[in-house]
């Protein structure tokens, strides 16, 4: 088990937790929530930094919560790399029309996304004029069928 330091930059800011043992995710609430209507997000304010360890990283995530809204997070999976020490938001995309309707959201006080911290490899890259050969090849997309 690693320890991973956090500190509430406001006095309302709701401590992480697992919601259930085996969890691999910190559940983390917001604050507050800016909607930003040029743009089509909203941003979740959590109140949270933390001081992730150097050799790891913080993956930010939806909860599968989610789902039951009209949000999608925009930038798919946040990165907090171990430098950062500023607050995590979460920022999600909404459709034009759900919001001039009625935009299903979050509100202060939920869970709003989930923290997992890893390890990561530090990788040397080489430049090659060649790469091995492999079944799949130069396939993209769809390439291995449905």
């Amino acid at each position: 088990m690693i320890q991973v330091k956090y500190k509430k930059l406001s006095e309302n800011a709701i401590a992480p937790s697992y919601a259930k043992k085996g969890d691999a995710g910190l559940d983390i609430s917001a604050i507050r929530y800016v909607i930003n209507k040029k743009y089509n997000f909203i941003e979740y304010h959590t109140g949270l930094a933390f001081e992730v360890p150097e050799g790891h990283v913080g993956l930010l995530f939806p909860r599968s919560s989610v789902s039951k809204t009209d949000l999608r997070l925009a930038n798919a999976v946040g990165v907090v790399d171990s430098g950062y020490r500023g607050e995590i938001t979460f920022r999600y995309k909404f459709n034009k029309d759900s919001f001039f309707a009625s935009l299903k959201r979050f509100e202060e006080g939920d869970r709003v996304g989930q923290l997992v911290v890893m390890p990561y490899p530090k990788v040397e890259l080489v430049e090659s004029d060649q790469l091995a050969e492999s079944e799949r090849g130069d396939g993209a997309y769809g390439s291995t069928g449905k």
